[in-house]
């Protein structure tokens, strides 16, 4: 019956991918979710993402958000650029610095990547989601117009089918048979991965006539929350409760653009997620619906001051102070200590290649909750409009790492947390990673992923296994509208060494899975 399950699933996740694909080829590009402003002196004023504002403001708010919400489900996610009259005059600049490579949607982001910053050169529109609209259409929209503050966010939920079944959890690690795959670790469930709030004011960082801020504060409420949490900030529903489901806030920050720092300097401070990666904790910002291993166990948050300073076309350097990696500065934890990043960018002249990597912790290296010292770098290339690839790499370590049963002897005989992170010998703790994504477009709002990876818990203080792990992934990213992203895909990982999957018993494991993220 086992096996019955798992095949169903795994061929419905196929023919939906089919179907998708399909259908998104016969989308119609020529359509367009922007609110064209008129030359009409008539015309109602508007936000800068095209919302006219107070136009509906003798409605109830609740009315609003339905007709937002109605819209939106009918336009497209991706809109071909209109090509200007012939004659007609050149558009202003949008924009400094040479244009996005990527279209964003339906790929996750535009940019070439870098963390924890605003992009230097851009003005950082946020879209106009249903909630933002119905407030904008309301009775004080261009006040609200006028604070440049939003607020939005969405809802990701999951399913999965796996070959690994066995009931109980690791109790090295406290995850779930799928484990050390995750985010989906528990199989054969439907699960509310994430609902997000955003409150956020992004600065203009395309100006330089004068100095701009913004800030983020962000809510996470789900299963994925184990994966966000910082020692000593809402810790105990994981540390003390083992919760699988929970809350909390991965950004929250502050940041401030100077513009006439070379091209601009983008100060943050607070909590940011981790600058290296090409993927993140939120559903959006990732190019398929699973995480691969490198991402899973290297560094999420840090919590300091970042500041980033774009030469010019071609070089962005970054630096940073932080208190650990995924520790809160109170917390009573030796990772707790002075943590620099020291990271850079680099894009070449024809924007078809691109690179970040650096330093992204170090500092004395000693054991602590999550005191990795992480060495990175991350090669882009773009072949053609359709077809792109993305390769990371890191090395990082611990040293005077413990094992489970030496920090137990240590805490009078109790038992080490649930999420710790212990090798199985002690002393210099290392693991390295290795990753590549291909991306090749199938339609204006799909495009298929291939993503391959080998990772090496050298000691084990990873995952609890000190073996090889390869893991090889296919899936699809469809947007049917504005508002909707469904991400079905198929993943096998194996482990060498040891049995790692299913809670220590097999050494292969295949997962098919799909979420669905739907904004507001």
């Amino acid at each position: 019956m086992k096996f019955n399950r798992w095949t169903l699933g795994l061929a419905a996740c196929g023919l939906v991918s089919l179907a998708f694909a399909a259908q998104a080829d016969d989308s119609n590009p020529a359509n367009t979710n922007q609110v064209a402003q008129t030359a009409s002196t008539n015309a109602p004023p508007t936000t800068e993402s095209g919302t006219a504002i107070a136009s509906k403001a003798k409605e109830g708010f609740w009315k609003r958000l339905d007709e937002a919400f109605r819209e939106q489900f009918g336009q497209p996610a991706y809109s071909e650029p209109t090509p200007p009259a012939p004659g007609a005059p050149a558009p202003a600049p949008t924009r400094r610095g040479m244009p996005a490579p990527f279209d964003s949607p339906p790929y996750p982001n535009g940019e070439w990547q870098i963390g924890g910053t605003e992009t230097i050169g851009d003005p950082n529109l946020t879209p106009d989601y249903p909630l933002m609209e119905a407030l904008y259409q309301g009775p004080y929209g261009q006040t609200l117009e006028d604070t440049k503050i939003k607020l939005y966010g969405w809802v990701d939920f999951s399913g999965n089918v796996s070959t690994s079944s066995q009931s109980g959890v690791n109790p090295n690690n406290g995850q779930g048979a799928n484990f050390p795959a995750i985010y989906p670790q528990r199989p054969d469930r439907m699960e509310l991965d994430q609902a997000v709030i955003y409150l956020e004011r992004t600065p203009d960082e395309f100006q330089t006539d004068h100095v701009d801020w913004g800030f983020r504060v962000s809510g996470v409420y789900g299963l994925d929350y184990r994966y966000m949490i910082s020692k000593g900030l809402f810790d105990r529903q994981l540390l003390v409760h083992n919760d699988y489901y929970g809350y909390d806030m991965p950004m929250v920050y502050g940041n401030l653009f100077i513009p006439k720092v070379f091209m601009g300097m983008n100060i943050t401070v607070g909590r940011i997620i981790s600058e290296a990666d090409i993927e993140a904790q939120l559903a959006p910002n990732n190019l398929m619906s699973t995480h691969s291993l490198l991402y899973s166990f290297d560094p999420y948050t840090q919590e300091g001051i970042f500041a980033t300073v774009k030469l010019n076309n071609q070089w962005t350097v970054q630096a940073g102070l932080a208190d650990g990696g995924d520790v809160a500065v109170w917390s009573k934890d030796p990772g707790v200590q002075p943590t620099g990043t020291l990271m850079v960018q680099y894009t070449s002249q024809n924007n078809k290649f691109g690179f970040y990597g650096g330093a992204n912790q170090f500092n004395n290296a000693n054991w602590g909750y999550n005191n990795l010292q992480q060495y990175v770098g991350t090669f882009t290339y773009k072949f053609t409009d359709k077809i792109w690839t993305t390769w990371e790499t890191w090395y990082m370590y611990q040293k005077n790492a413990p094992t489970a049963a030496m920090a137990a002897a240590e805490n009078g005989g109790t038992a080490p947390p649930v999420n710790a992170s212990y090798p199985v010998k002690p002393g210099y703790a290392p693991e390295w990673a290795t990753l590549d994504y291909i991306m090749y477009r199938l339609g204006p709002s799909t495009f298929l992923t291939l993503r391959n990876e080998v990772f090496d818990d050298i000691v084990g203080q990873r995952t609890g296994y000190n073996t090889v792990y390869t893991e090889h992934s296919i899936g699809i990213t469809y947007w049917p509208n504005k508002l909707i992203t469904f991400r079905p895909e198929v993943r096998f990982d194996h482990s060498y060494a040891e049995a790692a999957y299913d809670n220590g018993t097999r050494h292969n494991q295949v997962l098919a899975s799909f979420d669905v993220i739907v904004h507001f």
